[in-house]
């Protein structure tokens, strides 16, 4: 009986993944294929950009009850969305430039067949999440790695460092404070507990990573979509 419930829940999930994927216009559902097992999504398939590979992974988050995402889709680009390395570089470059929230002489960039790499350091993980966000939606790239390693400016004042991102979580009204486990050792936060989506699960390691002077955050929670 309990195989038969999982089975059912995956069946589930996977038509909501689907609705959730022909909702989201960026992207087209028929390239896209959704299988899942205990709630683990798994997509595939064929898409012409990495910015439509990115929000078909996001739309896949967002639907309750799956634990994870992993990204199979292969990109593809058209033959007249073909970039010369030299020309998405140069592309790269101008749109870190123009993003407020990167700090570009800190940040450097290396293409190679349209995968973008990026190295350096920066002070905040929003820093490296806005880096990678920028150059992902540019035309002619085929992927991403992000490579940029976070150094705070300061150390974090562990004394209540704890209290204090527990405080945050419970201002935020997407998650349930009282349900996770916040750790705090040197530099680094170690997160524990139990969330309801994967969505929940990602705001909460974002509230983590806004506390002064953290080098890394260890996300160990875990995503039960039935817990009540």
């Amino acid at each position: 009986m309990a195989t038969e419930t999982v089975t059912r829940t995956d069946q589930d999930i996977q038509s909501d993944v689907l609705d959730e994927l022909t909702w989201e216009p960026r992207v087209r559902p028929h390239e896209i294929g959704v299988s899942v097992s205990e709630g683990v999504v798994t997509l595939s398939g064929r898409v012409d950009s990495y910015a439509k590979k990115w929000a078909a992974e996001r739309a896949a988050h967002r639907v309750t009850r799956v634990r994870a995402v992993a990204n199979d889709l292969t990109v593809q680009l058209p033959g007249g969305a073909e970039r010369a390395d030299p020309d998405i570089a140069a592309a790269v470059g101008h749109a870190l430039e123009w993003d407020a929230f990167v700090p570009v002489e800190q940040v450097q960039a290396t293409v190679s067949g349209g995968w973008v790499t990026l190295h350096g350091d920066v002070e905040w993980e929003y820093q490296r999440r806005a880096a990678e966000r920028s150059v992902s939606r540019l035309a002619g790239v085929r992927g991403v790695s992000n490579g940029l390693t976070v150094r705070p400016a300061t150390r974090p004042d562990t004394s209540d460092l704890a209290r204090r991102i527990v405080d945050a979580l419970a201002r935020n009204r997407a998650t349930e404070a009282e349900r996770v486990t916040v750790r705090v050792h040197g530099d680094t936060v170690l997160l524990s507990g139990l969330v309801h989506s994967m969505p929940e699960r990602a705001e909460v390691e974002r509230v983590a990573w806004s506390a002064p002077g953290i080098r890394e955050v260890q996300n160990r929670i875990a995503v039960a979509p039935a817990l009540r």
